[in-house]
C-alpha cells in the first residue's frame, strides 16, 4: 500500500491492539461469501462457505471473527453446518469456535450464517459526493471484522463474493465477474470469482455509484477503471496510465497472476491498497499529481505482496520495500536516472530521519501487538534502499535475474528474507550473509566522519573515514573530487572503525562529495584539514 495517509492510519489504528495469529492447523482451500447489503442500515447478512484441509489433528475448529461488541458492532453467528449437518459452536471476542474434531489430512466444508454491523474491515459510509458506499479495507488483519477466516497472509485461498445490493450500486471485487442478475425488490446480485489463491488482506468488495471504463488489454489481461460517476472524465483519463505500467512489470518481472486489473476510486484509509486484481485508491487520486508513482507502487504489489507474499509480518519489506523500489525503477525508465536519483535521495533522508526516532531493523520482530507500527520508512524506504544497494553490488543483469528467479520460485506462495537471500546467492554465486545481516537484521546505517587533506607536493589526498555508529558496516563508498573544472571519482572499501587511504590525484580539489551517484544509504560529516 502507499504511505500517503500513513499518519492518519497510525492514529486510526491505535484503538486496535488485538491482532489475528495464524492458525497453523488450518489450510483453507476455498472461501465463498454471500453478502447482503442494504440502504436502510449498516447491518450485513451473510453466509460463508469455507473448505478447510487440516494440517494437524484438532479437537475444535477455530476461525477468526470479531464478535458483536457492547457498542453493537461485530458479527453474530446464527448457525453453522459441517458439510450438511448442524453443529455446535461458541463465540469469543475474536473467534468462532466450532465444536468438532478433525484429523490431519481431512477436508471439510463449514457453512456459517451470520449477520451484524462490521466493526471494521468493511467501511460503510458516504463518499465525497455524499453517496452511500461500501468498501472493504482488510489490511493487515481486519478482514475478520466481517468475514470468518484464517486472517493471516500465509494462508491463501481462492475466493468468491456473491453480493446482493440495491440495484443502483455497481459492485467490484477480486477475479472475474461471472454473473450479474436483477432480483425482485430493486435488488441486484453480482458474483465475482477469484481462482488464484490470495491472502485475506487483499480480498475485497466495493459497492458505489461507479462509472466503469475498459482501458484495453495487456497480454490478454483486461484493464478497467472504476471511478465515481461524478469523476468520470478526469478518472478515465488519469487512470488509463495503468496500461503503460502493467507491461513494464510483466516484461521485467514475470507473468501477471490475475485475470484482470481494476483500478478503483474508493474510501480506503490508505493512499492506495493493493487488493488482488482490484486496487483501491484514495478519493482524490483522480486529480493527484503523483498518480503514476502511486499506480506504479500498487501495481507492483500484484507481484510482490499479493502473489509472492511474506510468510509473516516481520518480513513485510518483501511487500512494501519491493513495491517502493519497483515503482522507482519504473519511473527511472520513464523519466531518467536524474529523477531516479532524486527519489532515492529523498528516501535516504526520510529513512535516516525515521531511524533517529525509531532505531529498529528492517526485519523487525519486536512488534507483537501493533502491526501498524511496521508501516514505516524502514519497511518502505529502507527496504527499497536495500534492493538498490543489492542491485549496485551485483550489477543490473544479475539483479534482475535474481528478481525474476525469486518471483518465479515464490509466485502464489510465501517467502521470508532468508528465502530471498538464498535465491540471490544461487543466482550470483556470492555469499550475501554479511550484506543481509547488516542491512536487514541490524538497526541503523553508516554514520561517517570523513576528513580529507590534499598534499600538493605528493599530488595525493589523504582520507580518514570513521564509522560513528555502534555496529560496523562493510560497504563501498565512492568519493568525487572536483577542482571546479574536472571531477575524479574514486571508490573506497570501508569495513573497519577507521579507514585511512591515500589517493593519487592530478588535480587540487576544492570540493569532495561522498556517494555522488546515490548508491549508498549513509550519513556523513565532511571536513577539510589544513
Amino acid at each position: 500500500m502507499n504511505q500517503k495517509f500513513f499518519i492518519l492510519t497510525l492514529l486510526f489504528f491505535y484503538c486496535f491492539k488485538t491482532f489475528a495469529q495464524l492458525n497453523p492447523a488450518l489450510d483453507v482451500q476455498h472461501y465463498r461469501f454471500s453478502i447482503q447489503l442494504n440502504d436502510s442500515n449498516n447491518v450485513i447478512k451473510a453466509e460463508a462457505q469455507i473448505v478447510i484441509r487440516f494440517l494437524q489433528d484438532v479437537k475444535e475448529v477455530k476461525l477468526d471473527l470479531v464478535q458483536k461488541k457492547p457498542n453493537g458492532n461485530g458479527m453474530i453467528v446464527i448457525n453453522i453446518k459441517q458439510d450438511e449437518s448442524d453443529i455446535n459452536f461458541v463465540q469469543d471476542s475474536q473467534h468462532v469456535v466450532i465444536n468438532t474434531a478433525a484429523k490431519k489430512g481431512e477436508e471439510h466444508q463449514y457453512t456459517l450464517t451470520y449477520e451484524g454491523i462490521p466493526a471494521d474491515g468493511l467501511i460503510i459510509s458516504k463518499n465525497k459526493y455524499g453517496d452511500r458506499t461500501f468498501f472493504s479495507d482488510n489490511w493487515p488483519d481486519r478482514a475478520h471484522n466481517w468475514l470468518p477466516c484464517n486472517d493471516h497472509p500465509f494462508d491463501k485461498a481462492p475466493v468468491e463474493f456473491i453480493v446482493s445490493a440495491p440495484e443502483h450500486y455497481q459492485v467490484v471485487s477480486n477475479g472475474v465477474q461471472t454473473e450479474e442478475t436483477n432480483l425482485p425488490n430493486h435488488l441486484k446480485l453480482t458474483h465475482w470469482k477469484e481462482d488464484v489463491p490470495i491472502s485475506t488482506k487483499v480480498m475485497v468488495i466495493g459497492a458505489a455509484n461507479f462509472a466503469i471504463n475498459y482501458v484495453g488489454n495487456v497480454d490478454c489481461i483486461p484493464i478497467f477503471s472504476w471511478v465515481y460517476a461524478e469523476d468520470r472524465d478526469n478518472g478515465f483519463q488519469h487512470y488509463a496510465i495503468a496500461k503503460d505500467i502493467l507491461p513494464w512489470y510483466i516484461k521485467n518481472i514475470g507473468p501477471y497472476a490475475y485475470a484482470k486489473l481494476a483500478n478503483v476510486q474508493s474510501k480506503t484509509i490508505f493512499g492506495g491498497m493493493e487488493n488482488a486484481s482490484a486496487i483501491f485508491y484514495f478519493e482524490n487520486s483522480v486529480n493527484d499529481d503523483t498518480l503514476d508513482a502511486l499506480f506504479a507502487h500498487e501495481i507492483a504489489h500484484q507481484w510482490f505482496g499479493n502473489s509472492a507474499s511474506e510468510t509473516d509480518w516481520p518480513h513485510l519489506w518483501l511487500s512494501e520495500g519491493f513495491a517502493t523500489y519497483m515503482a522507482h525503477l519504473y519511473l527511472e525508465s520513464k523519466y531518467g536516472v536524474d529523477s531516479f536519483n532524486k527519489r532515492m535521495g529523498i528516501d535516504r533522508m526520510k529513512t535516516i530521519a525515521m531511524s533517529k526516532k525509531r532505531n529498529t531493523p528492517v526485519v523487525d520482530t519486536s512488534e507483537k501487538n501493533d502491526l501498524m507500527k511496521l508501516l514505516n520508512d524502514n519497511t518502505y524506504r529502507k527496504g527499497a534502499w536495500v534492493l538498490h544497494m543489492l542491485r549496485r553490488k551485483l550489477g543490473d543483469s544479475l539483479f534482475w535475474k535474481g528478481i525474476r528467479t525469486y518471483y518465479a520460485t515464490y509466485a502464489g506462495r510465501n517467502a521470508n528474507t532468508e528465502d530471498l537471500k538464498k535465491i540471490f546467492e544461487n543466482v550470483s554465486g556470492q555469499n550475501l550473509q554479511a550484506f543481509f545481516k547488516q542491512w536487514l537484521y541490524t538497526a541503523g546505517y553508516p554514520e561517517l566522519d570523513i576528513e580529507w587533506k590534499f598534499n600538493d607536493a605528493k599530488k595525493n589526498v589523504t582520507l580518514r573515514i570513521e564509522q560513528m555508529q555502534n555496529d560496523l558496516f562493510e560497504f563501498p563508498l565512492e568519493i568525487s573530487f572536483s577542482d571546479g573544472n574536472k571531477t575524479v571519482i574514486q571508490p573506497v572499501e570501508v569495513k573497519d572503525k577507521i579507514t585511512t587511504k591515500e589517493i593519487p590525484l592530478n588535480i587540487n580539489p576544492t570540493k569532495i562529495i561522498a556517494d555522488p551517484n546515490v548508491n549508498l544509504l549513509f550519513e556523513a560529516q565532511i571536513n577539510k584539514l589544513q
